[in-house]
Formats: C-alpha cells, sequence, structure tokens
C-alpha cells in the first residue's frame, strides 16, 4: 500500500500568554465537570448530539482505523428496552456479582441497580469497539490497539457534551451484550460504554467529592536546574 499524500498541518501558533489563558480557561471549565444521575426530560437538539459524536470521532486512533461506532437513540420505546435490560443485569450485580468490596467502594456514591434515568434522559449514545472491520469482500480486517483507541473517542465525547452544556454519565452495566440485540448490532462490534445524555434536572445534586491532590498523581521528571543534567523524578 502506497504512503499517503501530505497535506500542510492546521495550526495556529500562540504566544505564551494566550495558551496559558487557553488553557487555564479549559481547567476551569471541566473542573465543574461532575457525572450525573437525575436528568430533566427536557428535550436536546439532535444537533448538539451530533456535534459531539463528530468531536469525539477525531480521536487518534492505532493505525488509523477509528474502530468505533456510535448508536444515538432517542426513540423512547427503545430506551426503555435498554433500561430494563440495565437494570436486570445491574440487579443480578448489586446482588450477587459484585464483592463485598466493591460494593463498599460504591456505598458512598448511593448508588443502587435502578436506572430510572435511562427512560427520562431525551438521549442515549451507546459506543461500540469495533473487534475486527468485515471488507467489502467478506473477509476480515483486524483493527489495533481497539481498547485505546475507543476509550480515547469516548473521553473527547464526555469533553464535548460538557462544553456543549450538557450532562452525562459513563455507564457500564456488565456484560452489556443486550446492547447488541436491542440496536441490532453485528458480531464484531463489543458495547463499550454507554452514555446517558441531557440536562440536570432542577435541583440535581452530586455527592460531595474530592478530587486526588494533584501532587499525588503527577511526577516530574526534568532537567536538573543546577547542571543541565537530568535529575530524579520529582512530585
Amino acid at each position: 500500500m502506497s504512503p499517503l499524500p501530505r497535506i500542510p498541518l492546521e495550526w495556529e501558533a500562540l504566544p505564551a500568554k494566550e495558551s496559558a489563558r487557553r488553557a487555564k480557561a479549559l481547567f476551569e471549565e471541566f473542573r465543574r465537570r461532575r457525572s450525573v444521575r437525575d436528568f430533566s426530560p427536557r428535550p436536546v437538539p439532535r444537533e448538539l448530539v451530533e456535534t459531539a459524536i463528530r468531536i469525539a470521532a477525531t480521536a487518534p486512533s492505532g493505525a488509523n482505523r477509528q474502530p468505533w461506532h456510535f448508536v444515538a437513540v432517542s426513540d423512547p420505546d427503545v430506551k426503555r428496552r435498554i433500561r430494563e435490560a440495565a437494570e436486570a443485569e445491574e440487579k443480578l450485580s448489586y446482588e450477587g456479582r459484585m464483592s463485598s468490596e466493591w460494593l463498599a467502594a460504591l456505598e458512598p456514591l448511593g448508588t443502587d441497580w435502578h436506572k430510572p434515568f435511562l427512560e427520562i434522559v431525551p438521549w442515549i449514545i451507546v459506543v461500540f469497539a469495533e473487534i475486527w472491520e468485515e471488507r467489502p469482500d467478506g473477509t476480515r480486517g483486524k483493527n489495533y490497539y481497539v481498547r485505546e483507541s475507543v476509550g480515547i473517542a469516548c473521553g473527547f465525547l464526555v469533553a464535548a457534551l460538557h462544553a456543549a452544556g450538557l450532562a452525562t454519565l459513563t455507564h457500564t452495566p456488565s456484560p452489556m451484550g443486550f446492547l447488541n440485540r436491542i440496536l441490532g448490532r453485528p458480531a464484531n462490534e463489543k458495547p463499550y460504554i454507554l452514555l446517558p445524555v441531557g440536562y440536570p434536572a432542577e435541583g440535581c445534586t452530586v455527592p460531595d467529592l474530592e478530587r486526588k491532590p494533584f501532587r499525588s498523581i503527577v511526577t516530574w521528571s526534568e532537567p536538573d536546574a543546577g547542571d543541565g543534567g537530568s535529575g530524579p523524578p520529582t512530585q
């Protein structure tokens, strides 16, 4: 296969102060992002959902295989079926599959197997990971770094939805094979994550969580200021 033709990079050189301003503004915006389980039935324009998915699809992927498929659901009957199937799996998990340690970790969040928001929310986006690609001649094409690629795309999607003023929740009822059946997706696609998308309900509250201290999540490895060499990693 011949190399792809090369095109100029679309890149904007910014002054240092403007770069810092944009980065800090973005941090302040995303610092407020929270997962929501209490949604309003207020309609969300399809255009917002479509644009968020378009942003997600700009994510990098292994060998540019783009191994993802997004199903956006607003049909009330389909949402009801998803809720019923998700709750059935979640009930089994909460009542027997989950370890006591796992349940104890979830207890402060106040979650259980009931998922009424799956019917209340105006949209559900289900992201599928394309394990392999079916070629026009019926043969299979291998995809690379599928989970990593789809995970990055989902991060883009959550960020895009938040930037559009929408709330969401990363929901992974396990196992999720019911989503293939309900949504008619082929066997080469595996459900990766389910995102209810909408506006927070009036008076919505979220747990008073604390994020880990920044110093505990980053290690810096930089040249030593004294001799210009590489010093030991610091936190």
